[in-house]
């Protein structure tokens, strides 16, 4: 009985976690897309007070002891108690193994070099951007130990990967990146001598009431419910909040509009993980979405493997000749062909479905180096040119702004995070090829702009699961085998070689 009221304890003290985080989610929205410039100051200390009243809550001493108390407790022999006292221990872990005097330090270190980069980059500064980030990294390693140490995880870097890919070790993504690496350069190249050009231009005026229009038509086709969330506008396209409160937003250009919209059809695979997780969890850690590789996988799932299908093109055609003039002359295979065209260049962010997990490779072997003391900071220039030369063809020499200092992640010590990106889409590849084995009309469905058939496998395999299992359980439940590399290659070859779907 006593272990029923520690863990009851334990559920509120996380529910008022967030509350706060509520807060905090929120008021970071509107900072982001509604405030007036001139309210930054305040706002960022209000958000910084509530950061800090969670932290203290989250790390008080009680929380220890009531974690401690349930340590080998049966707990009625309740496995979803069990799973739940887990996750609240592996927060309670990440927040508590770093030193309050790093953290402070890392955020000043992460502050000056963010600030230097701003102009750095454009200025094509390495070495006056390496005086601020070489601070960082140090900073970084000694965090990486610090975690390994908590978590007995076999490299420094595996303990940064935990932060967004818990359950993902570095063996694996190790082992999928080394299959695609085998794969893709010859893949690129392959799909480069077949594909020809594009007949007809998507570039022409394009008003962006018309689009906003349009980014909605599309949403509501994916099942986003508008009394449940909302589409703005910001500099960079972001999903945020849960259920019964999405916030989606894209960004527009006048001159194109397939940008937004695949932008949109991200954020709503984003949106719909987070506001179909199982209401009966909520305001618990097992309540929440499993990694950012699983997370990824949604939205890539959302705009690689449905908006992008031929399928959904064609649907989506005629909504767009409808909604804007200036597109009339675009059928559905003009707009597959636009979406799905293959350049390699320098750009990660730019990058197309078959050269984007080649940048992200590229600098999951560069960080992973980095953190784990394999390789320095002076050595990233000659290692990125020598790596975009092997992988994309693509010389990078004496260009840093559009090489090494193009991502701002690693600014602030942001390391373990650019495997989720690649992961996600095998990920998405994987649970997509499992959709239309059990649903082989889904081309019929998708022509028809009607995708509940994904929603709710999607529902029953992965949203409704939360931090119940670890994400290799996840998959295996979901589509019978753990992570790998063979969907995602069968996939890009099936469309950009025989031009399949």
């Amino acid at each position: 009985m006593q272990s029923n009221n520690t863990y009851g304890k334990l559920c509120n003290r996380f529910k008022e976690l967030d509350r706060l985080q509520h807060a905090i989610t929120y008021l970071s929205w509107d900072q982001m897309v509604m405030m007036p410039a001139n309210g930054s100051q305040a706002r960022s200390e209000s958000i910084a007070e509530l950061a800090g009243i969670s932290h203290a809550k989250l790390t008080a001493p009680e929380v220890a002891d009531w974690l401690s108390e349930l340590e080998g407790v049966e707990l009625d022999a309740n496995q979803e108690i069990r799973t739940s006292v887990h996750e609240m221990k592996r927060v309670w872990s990440n927040a508590n193994c770093l030193p309050a005097e790093l953290v402070k330090e890392q955020i000043v270190a992460g502050s000056k070099c963010e600030m230097g980069w701003r102009t750095q980059r454009g200025d094509n500064d390495w070495q006056g951007f390496i005086k601020n980030f070489k601070p960082v990294v140090e900073l970084s390693r000694q965090e990486a130990k610090l975690r390994q140490q908590a978590s007995g995880t076999a490299t420094p870097y595996e303990a940064m990967l935990a932060l967004h890919c818990h359950g993902d070790t570095e063996s694996l993504i190790d082992s999928i990146f080394a299959e695609l690496r085998a794969v893709l350069p010859d893949l690129l190249q392959r799909v480069i001598e077949q594909q020809g050009a594009v007949s007809v231009s998507e570039k022409a005026n394009y008003p962006v009431a018309q689009q906003q229009q349009l980014n909605k038509e599309m949403l509501d086709a994916l099942g986003f419910d508008f009394n449940s969330g909302r589409l703005d506008q910001s500099m960079h396209p972001f999903s945020t909040g849960g259920a019964g409160d999405s916030r989606i937003t894209t960004r527009y250009d006048s001159s194109t509009f397939l940008e937004a919209l695949a932008g949109t059809a991200h954020e709503a695979g984003h949106a719909s993980y987070e506001g179909s997780l199982p209401e009966k969890w909520r305001g618990l850690p097992i309540g929440e979405s499993r990694n950012m590789c699983i997370h990824e996988s949604q939205s890539l799932l959302f705009e690689k493997q449905v908006f992008y299908s031929k399928a959904f093109m064609g649907f989506m055609a005629e909504k767009i000749q409808n909604t804007m003039p200036s597109a009339a002359h675009l059928r559905g295979d003009d707009l597959w062909r636009l979406g799905t065209q293959v350049v390699p260049g320098k750009i990660r962010v730019e990058a197309d479905e078959v050269t984007y997990p080649l940048h992200v490779m590229l600098r999951y072997e560069i960080e992973s180096g980095l953190i784990n003391g394999d390789i320095e900071v002076d050595d990233i220039p000659e290692l990125w040119n020598e790596k975009m030369q092997s992988l994309l063809g693509v010389d990078t020499r004496g260009d840093y702004t559009n090489g090494c200092m193009q991502d701002i992640h690693w600014t602030d010590g942001a390391f373990g995070y650019f495997p989720s990106y690649t992961i996600g889409a095998a990920n998405a590849a994987q649970l997509f090829a499992k959709i239309k084995q059990d649903h082989p009309d889904w081309q019929t469905q998708l022509q028809q702009g009607d995708i509940q058939f994904i929603r709710e496998w999607l529902q029953d395999k992965i949203w409704s699961k939360a931090c119940e299992l670890q994400s290799q359980e996840l998959m295996q439940s979901a589509t019978g085998a753990g992570s790998g590399a063979d969907a995602l290659i069968a996939h890009l070859e099936a469309r950009y070689l025989r031009g399949e779907y």
